[in-house]
């Protein structure tokens, strides 16, 4: 059965778009957050590209007091050193991505041609989506993330992304998610043999200029057929 579809900020870099961009945002925020990235990025140097923001449900998040806000799974503790997020909720929003992708397949766009984009919270899904997604994609974009659900990849990875592009940037000062926290996500699917580029940035939770550019390079040799 087929998750509903999530609404979602979209905006096209040129007509007929080729490719696509599915960009998820972080804890409490909307698909508006990123929508200003796109701007930033010299866009004549992709081909015509969908980017499709989606706004996480609506859900009670423990670590802020049950309070309900946009999430894209509960977090249960601030505690690092185990399991912190909702696995049940990792699986619901992953099967939600699924079918944003598939919204992209019926228009033409392949899963070749499309990236899995996101921040935080966002940038976990994008993993543990793409990771597991049963075709190859383009590539997969985690800024400010961690892996989640790491003790069931090696089960569930899709043999047809083992080496699908993984870029990951952190910020060394980042009071949210602790930068070797990140970092060790990143050894780990390393080790496994993912080929991922990691990046670390003099910022907090967030993005910065250098990194921008970082990312225009990057996305720019994924979606270059």
């Amino acid at each position: 059965m087929t998750a509903p579809l999530l609404p979602a900020v979209e905006i096209a870099s040129g007509a007929n778009p080729t490719h696509a961009v599915i960009w998820m945002h972080g804890l409490g925020a909307d698909g508006h957050d990123f929508e200003p990235v796109v701007d930033e990025l010299d866009l004549d140097r992709l081909p015509p590209t969908r980017f499709v923001f989606p706004h996480a449900p609506e859900r009670p998040v423990t670590i802020n007091g049950g309070y309900v806000m946009r999430a894209w799974y509960d977090i249960l503790t601030m505690d690092f050193s185990g399991r912190r997020e909702d696995a049940a909720g990792v699986i619901e929003s992953a099967a939600q991505i699924e079918a944003l992708i598939a919204r992209e397949n019926a228009r033409g766009i392949p899963d070749s041609r499309i990236v899995l984009a996101g921040f935080s919270q966002g940038g976990a899904i994008a993993l543990h989506t793409g990771l597991r997604h049963r075709a190859r994609l383009a590539g997969i974009l985690a800024l400010s993330t961690y892996l989640p659900l790491a003790d069931t990849l090696a089960a569930e990875a899709s043999d047809a992304n083992r080496s699908v592009p993984v870029f990951m940037a952190h910020g060394e000062a980042d009071p949210v998610i602790p930068h070797a926290f990140s970092r060790q996500s990143a050894d780990f699917l390393l080790a496994a043999g993912y080929p991922l580029a990691w990046r670390s940035y003099r910022m907090e939770h967030s993005l910065c200029m250098e990194e921008l550019r970082d990312i225009e390079l990057w996305l720019v040799g994924v979606l270059t057929d």
